[in-house]
């Protein structure tokens, strides 16, 4: 099975190279691999081209959108902007961080995963982060949840649910859309990614809000929204997150989002 893989990016120049090294040393090569350098001004365009120079299926596109990093809209619009540059002689489409190290047998592993099951529509491994010098689960981690940030989908279920929606809970519609239309959702626990930041550690004020925001366009409601908020805010270990979930759920039922 062929696989594409699209990466965004923004001031990534500390971590792409790992994160490029630990591609071109999978035991199954991806196809093609977009890089989306999204407004970086760093060195990040620089580096990439230097591996593309020696790998040819690997490409950059250059993408102006706004600096603030806003937890799904930018991630999902440059993720966008990457795969329209590709062909449709794939079988299997993968977003991907700029700030992960795979183990080289990943993508052998994930192609098993959906050649044993014409209807697994999704996979992907657990996300890894340093403490103390050891590697542990990142605390945001579920096992029946794909995280955000190395996503694999098949090609008909990727069609099927309509791409990405580049808004924040992206990440939990793809799924959801995923279990809809019948197709199963598969994580091996098996697949440790090195994770080199963590999850939303450039969000501002004006991210944060977004969580709150996402809990009601995903018509959670008032009640479950104070759960998941209590929950979420605890798991980051930041008590005080969770006013900016409810004051970002308030905002968004006030303007009556959709």
């Amino acid at each position: 099975m062929k696989y594409y893989i699209v990466i965004p990016s923004y001031n990534e120049e500390a971590l792409i190279a790992l994160t490029l090294q630990s591609l071109i040393s999978q035991t199954v090569l991806p196809s093609k691999i977009v890089v989306v350098n999204d407004n970086s001004t760093d060195k990040t365009a620089e580096i990439v081209l230097a591996f593309a120079k020696e790998n040819p299926f690997i490409s950059l596109v250059n993408k102006t959108s706004e600096a603030i990093h806003l937890p799904g809209s930018k991630v999902i619009q440059a993720f966008l902007k990457g795969f329209e540059t590709l062909d449709e002689d794939y079988d299997i489409i993968v977003k991907i961080d700029a700030d992960l190290i795979f183990p080289p047998n990943y993508f052998e592993t994930i192609i098993k995963h959906f050649q044993s099951d014409a209807r697994i529509g999704m996979a992907g491994g657990f996300c890894y982060i340093e403490k103390n010098g050891d590697w542990i689960l990142e605390n945001l981690t579920d096992k029946d949840h794909i995280r955000g940030a190395l996503k694999a989908y098949r090609k008909e279920t990727f069609q099927q649910i309509g791409g990405l929606k580049p808004a924040m809970g992206w990440d939990t519609v793809d799924e959801l859309l995923c279990k809809f239309y019948g197709w199963k959702v598969v994580t091996d626990e098996s697949l440790k990614v090195k994770h080199l930041k963590p999850t939303g550690a450039n969000y501002n004020k004006t991210a944060r809000y977004k969580q709150g925001e996402a809990f009601y366009t995903l018509g959670y409601g008032f009640f479950i929204t104070a759960i998941a908020s209590v929950k979420l805010a605890m798991m980051k270990k930041k008590p005080l997150l969770f006013l900016d979930y409810i004051k970002g759920f308030l905002k968004a039922k006030s303007a009556k989002t959709p």
